[in-house]
């Protein structure tokens, strides 16, 4: 089980900042703990132009598990294209620390496309590769993965929504993994 809240204040019409926290049982390989905060600014290059409008954000996030801690910086870019598509793109530098060993840098990207299915039906399908550490209590290691996926966005009411995600993960050694699950929103 794990418990997460965030707020969001606008600082103008184009600007806001996000910060939040989340806390779980520790079970290895959720945080027990993690920290985050998210500025972003919008753009609009109007109706005319193939992309109607840009949003860049930056995030950073900490993660305390019960042995390792992981900071990650991300820059990202969301467009807004003809006909309601969007396209993201996110890339993320994470540093992990195991005690009694130096701190390592690893990279990570994922692209998403978002397009409307019906009125208030949005699907997506996305792509993101990367490498990530981690640690048992006899071993180190560390896999890469390139992970392929899609999910549905349906608009229950103007400020409630359910989400929908399928995703298959390809990682080295030959390991492979399916993930799936569903989030309900309320916005305030």
């Amino acid at each position: 089980t794990r418990f997460s809240g965030a707020l969001t204040y606008r600082l103008s019409h184009r600007d806001a900042l996000t910060a939040g926290f989340a806390a779980a049982r520790d079970q290895g390989v959720i945080p027990k703990g993690e920290a985050f905060f998210e500025y972003g600014h919008g753009m609009n290059f109007g109706k005319k132009s193939f992309v109607r409008g840009m949003e860049v954000s930056y995030g950073q996030r900490w993660l305390w598990f019960a042995l390792p801690r992981i900071l990650t910086l991300t820059p990202s870019m969301l467009l807004y294209l003809p006909r309601d598509w969007t396209w993201q793109v996110s890339l993320t530098m994470a540093r992990s620390r195991f005690p009694g060993l130096p701190a390592g840098w690893r990279p990570s990207g994922m692209t998403r496309l978002i397009f409307p299915l019906h009125r208030r039906v949005y699907g997506n399908v996305f792509y993101a590769v990367g490498t990530e550490d981690f640690a048992r209590t006899d071993q180190l290691g560390r896999f890469s993965a390139r992970t392929y996926g899609g999910g549905l966005r349906l608009a229950v009411r103007q400020r409630q929504e359910l989400t929908f995600y399928v995703a298959y993960q390809d990682r080295s050694q030959g390991r492979k993994q399916t993930s799936f699950g569903f989030s309900y929103a309320i916005r305030f």
